[in-house]
């Protein structure tokens, strides 16, 4: 198929890849403009930018698919379909009537499960045992279109949002290649609007531990939000973020360390306890908790959270 491709992070360049190698025209690659990052907060392309590139593929990077002249270029793509993988601009509808196929989304939950902007920290937070890909028609609703196809993803009790994104990201680039060689045949299937959940996006501030949750919920909050925003609490007024911890049984007031020694940093929570692994003061890189109090040793009765 000719196909217009849009996409932003590693979860879509995955999927443009794997287009290509299945011998798909790629027509037009979109992605959103270089931002800054890194310390330097250096201009950074995508992802997708990066790999359409290094595939000499064209590539266009508008600021919004509202303009005139943003609707001509793709228009002028003649595309049978749009495949469409966390691009991060919405598309017109406008845009969704151009391909003679539609436009086809790769949604990384198992809709209508975790519709919107964070699926797979959602899924981690919730408790939830697996996740997936769905692959759908979109629409102008928010991840409301039609379902052609689905791909079951276990998560492991040890998954954070980093490990299961990989896992995610394969599994979208297979699954939008076989949807695309059996389109004739995949039957849409609307989704129930009374099951759907909401995946809000995540912001810095909820990603504060509260100490009075159980153990298990916060063990969760650490991987799902693992690497961003990433958990953080307080110390001392100072913060300290926590990327790697578990639940286990304790008991004590809410944010009280239980036990800090070369063995074990403990902290009461809502219910059991949370035993840290791995930590990140401020201004300073990851290290093991053990390495943590060898610098800044910690007294039983100890307050986080404040």
């Amino acid at each position: 198929m000719r196909i217009l491709f849009a996409g932003t992070p590693p979860f879509a360049a995955a999927a443009l890849n794997a287009l290509a190698d299945a011998g798909h025209d790629i027509a037009l690659v979109l992605t959103q403009p270089d931002r800054p990052a890194g310390r330097g907060m250096k201009l950074t392309p995508s992802a997708v930018k990066q790999a359409a590139l290094a595939r000499g593929l064209p590539l266009t990077q508008p600021a919004s698919l509202k303009s005139p002249e943003a609707q001509a270029e793709l228009r002028a793509a003649d595309a049978d379909v749009m495949v469409v993988a966390a691009y991060g601009l919405i598309l017109p509808q406008a845009v969704l009537d151009l391909p003679r196929f539609g436009c086809l989304n790769i949604h990384a939950s198992l809709l209508p499960r975790w519709r919107g902007a964070a699926p797979i920290q959602r899924a981690i937070l919730a408790g939830d045992t697996e996740t997936g890909i769905t692959i759908m028609q979109m629409d102008a609703g928010l991840d409301t279109g039609a379902m052609l196809s689905k791909t079951v993803v276990p998560i492991g009790g040890s998954d954070t949002a980093a490990s299961l994104h990989d896992a995610l990201a394969v599994a979208g680039a297979a699954a939008i290649v076989t949807a695309l060689a059996n389109y004739a045949t995949l039957v849409p299937l609307m989704q129930d609007d009374t099951q759907a959940t909401y995946a809000a996006k995540l912001s810095k501030d909820e990603a504060q531990v509260d100490w009075r949750q159980p153990a298990d919920v916060i063990a969760r909050a650490v991987r799902a939000y693992n690497p961003a925003p990433g958990a953080w609490t307080l110390l001392d007024g100072a913060p300290l973020k926590i990327w790697s911890a578990e639940a286990v049984a304790g008991a004590g007031n809410p944010g009280e360390v239980l036990r800090a020694d070369a063995e074990q940093l403990a902290i009461a929570c809502g219910g059991g306890a949370l035993v840290l692994h791995e930590v990140q003061p401020a201004g300073s890189k990851r290290m093991s908790a053990a390495a943590f109090l060898a610098g800044r040793p910690i007294s039983p009765g100890t307050r986080f959270g404040r």
